[in-house]
């Protein structure tokens, strides 16, 4: 287990629950679609509550009777498993493939500058959230806006080069 790099831009891809059985294996859950591709991504880095950090390769997953369970290099018992619960597994950016056509990391789309159609700056992106029903992005500007990622309803265009999102947005709401 090593330091991570801290100029790297990382993406949040699952969270370890504790132990699982007596062997050093960990509870886990991926936020990746397919759910067992998040062993595709490694060095892992894992991240406590505190934003202390370590790196590990070589994790190897395999599907559990409830859920994905993880071997770490390292991890040999119980105590050493339960130690890791709560910890965040982040990867670098780097390590993800492209997104398709029209999709996109989140991550991709914090900080890009929010207009609307008739060119009032809304601010940046802060964050995304997922409702269930769709995607919204959190826009702080002159104050915080909440605007449905609903394309082409609500966001017209994401311009990675201009860092720019435009949105079918009233500048009122």
């Amino acid at each position: 287990m090593n330091a991570p790099d801290a100029g790297q831009r990382l993406i949040t891809v699952g969270r370890l629950h504790g132990a699982f059985g007596v062997r050093g294996e960990v509870k886990l859950e991926s936020f990746t679609d397919p759910a067992p591709a998040i062993a595709r991504y490694q060095p892992w880095i894992l991240r406590d509550a505190r934003g202390d950090a370590l790196s590990v390769a070589g994790v190897r997953v395999r599907v559990g009777g409830k859920g994905l369970v993880a071997t770490v290099q390292g991890v040999a018992d119980r105590d050493g498993a339960e130690a890791l619960r709560g910890f965040e597994v982040l990867v670098p950016r780097s390590a993800l493939p492209p997104p398709s056509p029209g999709e996109y990391y989140w991550v991709d789309l914090e900080g890009l500058r929010v207009v609307n159609l008739e060119g009032v700056a809304f601010g940046t992106v802060s964050h995304l959230f997922d409702t269930g029903a769709n995607l919204v992005l959190v826009v702080i500007g002159e104050r915080e806006r909440m605007i449905p990622f609903v394309q082409p309803q609500y966001v017209q265009a994401v311009d990675f080069e201009a860092g720019l999102i435009r949105v079918d947005w009233d500048a009122e709401f």
